[in-house]
């Protein structure tokens, strides 16, 4: 119950942050932009925009800003110019599924033997 709790608080929390982080003016969330608004960002033209999508699709979603630095043509300068324009959504979290029911007399799928007398 705590398992399925904590996932639901979580992919709530991922859902109105992500949302609200899309919603600040002029912040371009770097794991859910286009091209397009990567080209807004101060010295992103097209062909860095589709280098960042390119890492983006085959590292997976940015987890911090800094990681825009293993982008070519991303150095330390052009970073720092970034840096307060640019928002990271966090993934939604993994569902847990559960599985089969164990029964606490023994092991999972074998039925407790009845006691004798």
């Amino acid at each position: 119950m705590k398992k399925i709790l904590l996932s639901a608080c979580l992919f709530i929390g991922c859902l109105l942050g992500s949302l609200w982080a899309s919603d600040i003016p002029g912040k371009v969330d770097i794991n859910t932009a286009s091209v397009a608004e990567l080209d807004t960002l101060p010295g992103i033209g097209p062909a860095i925009a589709a280098r960042i999508i390119d890492f983006r699709t085959r590292n997976g979603p940015f987890r911090r800003s800094e990681d825009l630095l293993n982008v070519r043509g991303i150095g330390e300068k052009k970073f720092l110019k970034l840096k307060g324009r640019i928002v990271i959504s966090l993934p939604e979290p993994q569902t847990v599924k559960p599985g089969p029911p164990v029964s606490r007399a023994g092991k999972a799928g074998q039925t407790p033997q009845p006691k004798r007398k």
